[in-house]
């Protein structure tokens, strides 16, 4: 039985598109492995938000495809994604082993192309083992209507506690500073009928968590479906997972501002799943430095939004997106980032220093700040994010929260892992095969500033 390795790097959507992938060759006959030595087929998952994630993966392949250990006349080489859909066929000019690279509206026809070449190979070998027909390549990241429809099946697994369900693909903002638009196309959403059936079925194999997945996902089908009774597309989805009996937690990202109405507001009054945490990307405090993003909102906009979140649920957690040494951006400007985090106290952020991408507005702008400068701000504002992080969580000893246990911790596989509905990790004590997929009392008693510890309130 052949194996294949599966590496992703990247969103949330990238790891759910691998999973449709990896689904797809365990139905045509192979066994998923984690070891890159033992496989016969060896895929990378990329991603191109940021020049560090696609030289990880052109490192990451390059020592692969040179490893002895790794480099086996028969092995199939694959890249995927959005790095694979932007670079295309000057790919196999950086990794000469390279076999097949493949386009993001393309993942339904991986297993196809590598079987087939794979299979060639083996032939070939028996037939004459100095043969191992090198120079099979495809390329493959054309445009197919109807893609967003193929990302649908999931790997079965034990215990299952939550799982990603992509709603929809693609993006229409076209923010200066991003390449997502050219490496996964329009917005195109999937039927809300369709999604429901997929989490139906997720629930009936014990998932009590969903989380929706868009590149701008409270603007899903906003082009292809009505609203009704004044609710956007978004908000009857919502509804229609809420209704799913078995499903007790929904979470969705990541929202866009411009599509956060008073629609979705209301819904965190009558929803009671979806989880009370938002990740909301605010990217700059300045207004001059959104509009030089083409981000279409103001500064008070999003704080306005921000606000009315937290009166429709209170205790609510919010985290966020922040770039920093955006192209022209002045002490001034970051100094309004700085302030605009210091008000909403947000739970957590991810900070990013700009990085120049190919093909975008903000690549070719003037004023492009110097490394040095990127890297101070990085440091002022993780300090203020951390702080602001380790106050939030040394807040929670000694109260008690709804955890969802999602099985061993990834840092101690001795120990359980699970998340609050506000999406903190809680790390405690406990039998994996009971409890992994259970919404468990956990006692808050320690916290050590960003990992926070509890233990178990079990009945006997």
């Amino acid at each position: 039985m052949p194996k294949v390795y599966v590496k992703t790097y990247g969103c949330q959507m990238n790891e759910r598109d691998s999973e449709q992938v990896a689904r797809m060759f365990v139905e045509g006959g192979y066994t998923v492995t984690t070891d890159e030595t033992d496989a016969d087929a060896i895929l990378i998952n990329t991603c191109s938000v940021r020049d560090q994630a696609e030289q990880k993966a052109l490192g990451k392949m390059g020592m692969m495809t040179n490893n002895p250990r790794v480099r086996r006349p028969h092995v199939v080489y694959g890249f995927m994604g959005c790095m694979a859909q932007s670079r295309g066929e000057e790919l196999f000019q950086s990794i000469p082993r390279l076999d097949v690279v493949v386009g993001t509206q393309k993942y339904h026809k991986v297993f196809e192309y590598v079987d087939t070449i794979l299979r060639r190979r083996l032939e070939a070998r028996m037939d004459d083992p100095a043969l191992s027909l090198h120079g099979l390549n495809v390329c493959d990241i054309a445009d197919e209507e109807g893609s967003q429809n193929t990302i649908r099946d999931h790997l079965p697994k034990a215990k299952n506690a939550s799982a990603f369900v992509s709603i929809m693909q693609g993006c229409n903002m076209r923010c200066s500073f991003c390449i997502v638009p050219d490496t996964r196309g329009k917005e195109r959403g999937r039927p809300i009928a369709e999604i429901v059936g997929e989490v139906r079925h997720l629930a009936a194999h014990g998932v009590k968590e969903v989380t929706l997945l868009g590149q701008i996902v409270n603007l899903y089908g906003r082009t292809e479906f009505p609203k009704i009774d004044g609710k956007s597309p978004f908000v009857q989805l919502l509804e229609a997972v809420h209704e799913i009996e078995g499903i007790e937690r929904i979470r969705f990202t990541s929202p866009h501002p411009i599509g956060y109405r008073d629609d979705l507001i209301a819904a965190f009054t009558y929803l009671p799943k979806l989880c009370s945490h938002i990740h909301f990307p605010m990217q700059s405090g300045s207004d001059r430095i959104l509009k030089i993003m083409r981000r279409p909102y103001k500064n008070e906009k999003f704080i306005e939004i921000c606000e009315k979140m937290k009166a429709a649920r209170p205790g609510i957690a919010i985290t966020t997106d922040i770039i920093v040494g955006f192209p022209g951006e002045t002490e001034e400007d970051f100094q309004a980032t700085l302030d605009t985090v210091e008000r909403l106290q947000f739970d957590n952020a991810f900070v990013f220093r700009y990085s120049k991408r190919r093909n975008t507005p903000a690549a070719e702008m003037d004023d492009q700040l110097s490394e040095e400068v990127k890297g101070d701000r990085n440091r002022r504002l993780l300090e203020v994010v951390d702080r602001l992080a380790i106050e939030k969580n040394n807040a929670l000893v000694g109260t008690h929260q709804q955890v969802l246990c999602e099985g061993p911790s990834k840092s101690n596989p001795n120990r359980l892992s699970g998340r609050t509905p506000q999406n903190k990790i809680v790390i405690f004590d406990g039998d994996p095969d009971r409890l992994t997929g259970q919404i468990l009392d956990i006692k808050i008693e320690e916290s050590t500033g960003f990992t926070v510890y509890g233990t178990a309130c079990l009945e006997n």
